[in-house]
Parts: structure tokens; C-alpha cells; sequence
């Protein structure tokens, strides 16, 4: 024992101590900010630029919802248009996804939209059930990141199960595909109520560079009320770990 306290001792800790407060090197792609002096030309070229129409024109805007974070645009326009290392991105609301140029104001959650049994009830603990709806594995592996030693999310009682049956809610991961919809609409019946619906990704929220595949079937979210869109592509375990805290009321008072 001894031993071992020593090895602790001298590795220090091994996690990040604070996830709420955590700051990302400036090379991630988190909140983009565009400048308000884009040309009505370089607009259109930036439009057509985007490979999943994340970019609109009037107002212009990028919507992350739809975006892959490529940074082509930046990379066309590097004074105009520049994404920080703000990984606090997740939002209950599609339209605050959407940034147009001038925008600073970090993407928070309407608390307004927030049903009252998720905080009631996953206030304390959240078990969640992770579906893989025709994902390409690089959000499963974020997700999967979350609960590592490094981020160890299992602090806020939070934690993967393997069925819809033990869980509170899902996790959407993919685009959906035509094969994945009636397996997804299974497990969601089959997780017990009240339940609460997330999307984890570009994929999942938009359908990302698959939106317009004819083996696409995303009908299944048009009959249910999704509580947290989680952007990215993939999407940073910290992006997610900071939507679920906001979710369920546990991040701390400012």
C-alpha cells in the first residue's frame, strides 16, 4: 500500500481537476466569430465553399449545427473569420447554433426549454444509453473519452449503460441511417420515462455531409422533443460533459 501511495504521490493528479473551468489550446475549433465587414461577393464564394451548407449568406451566418468545423472558411478569409478554443457550445435551442457575423456572446442553454423532471430527476445522477444510429465511430470515441481517467465524468454520477432499460435517456450518434431507424425507435420506446434525448454531433443534429443520402431516414426526429444538441465533428467530451451539467442544473452559480 505504501507502494502504491508513493507511485499517486509521485505522478500527481491525472485528471483534470476542474471541468468547468478548463481552457483548450487555441488550435481547437470550438465558437467561430465572424467579422461584419464580409463582402456580399466573399459571401457567396464562402457559401459555396461550405460542403454542408452551414454557411448563409443573408445575414451571414454559420450554423453549427450543420458545420464540420473544416475551417475552410477561415482558411478563405483569415481576418473575417476565425474560430476560438471555446468548447462551450452545446444548446437546447437550434437557433442560438446559428452564428451570424458580429456575434460574441458565448452559446448558452434557454432555460425556458428546460423540462422541470431533468433537473427533478437527473439532477443527481444521469445514466445514458449511446446509439451508434450509422455513426462513423469518431463521436462514439469522444463520448467514450468522457469517461476516462483524464475527464472521468462517473464524478457527476454520470455513466454509459448497456441498456435502454437502465438508462434515462439517449445519446444520438450518426446520421440515422434507413437500417438504424427502426432499431433506434425500439430503444427509445424501450427507455423507461421520463427520458430525455440527445444529439451528439454534426451527424446527428443535421445529418452532416449525409443530410441529402437517400439511405438517410431522420423521421424519427421529427416525432420527438430533443433536449441537448451537442455540436462538433466529432464533438469534444468537454463540449458534452459542459451541455449535460447545463441540462440538469448542476453547473456552478457565476
Amino acid at each position: 500500500m505504501l507502494k502504491e501511495l508513493k507511485i499517486l504521490f509521485r505522478h500527481g493528479k491525472q485528471y483534470i481537476t476542474d471541468l468547468e473551468g478548463v481552457e483548450l489550446t487555441p488550435l481547437f475549433r470550438g465558437r467561430p466569430e465572424i467579422a461584419t465587414t464580409i463582402t456580399a461577393s466573399e459571401a457567396k464564394e464562402l457559401e459555396a465553399l461550405c460542403p454542408t451548407n452551414a454557411i448563409s449568406v443573408v445575414p451571414f451566418s454559420i450554423n453549427l449545427g450543420k458545420c464540420v468545423f473544416c475551417k475552410e472558411c477561415h482558411f478563405y478569409t483569415p481576418e473575417k473569420i476565425r474560430f476560438t478554443n471555446d468548447h462551450k457550445i452545446a444548446t437546447n435551442d437550434l437557433n442560438r447554433l446559428i452564428v451570424k457575423a458580429g456575434d460574441r456572446d458565448a452559446i448558452e442553454l434557454d432555460a425556458s426549454l428546460v423540462r422541470k423532471e431533468i433537473t427533478s430527476y437527473f439532477g443527481k445522477a444521469l445514466k445514458l444509453r449511446q446509439v451508434s444510429a450509422a455513426g462513423d465511430n469518431s463521436a462514439e470515441m469522444e463520448l467514450n473519452a468522457a469517461g476516462n481517467v483524464n475527464f472521468d465524468v462517473g464524478r457527476y454520477g454520470m455513466e454509459f449503460v448497456a441498456s435502454p432499460r437502465h438508462a434515462d435517456g439517449l445519446v444520438i450518434t450518426g446520421p440515422i441511417s434507413e437500417n438504424m431507424a427502426e432499431p433506434l425507435e425500439i430503444c427509445y420506446n424501450a427507455t423507461p420515462s421520463p427520458k430525455i434525448l440527445i444529439l451528439a454531433g454534426t451527424d446527428a443534429i443535421s445529418g452532416g455531409i449525409f443530410a441529402d443520402s437517400k439511405a438517410v431516414n431522420r423521421g424519427f426526429l421529427s416525432k420527438y422533443h430533443v433536449d441537448l444538441y451537442v455540436p462538433g465533428n466529432p464533438p469534444h467530451p468537454l463540449t458534452f460533459i459542459n451541455g449535460i451539467l447545463s441540462l440538469t442544473g448542476r453547473l456552478k452559480k457565476k
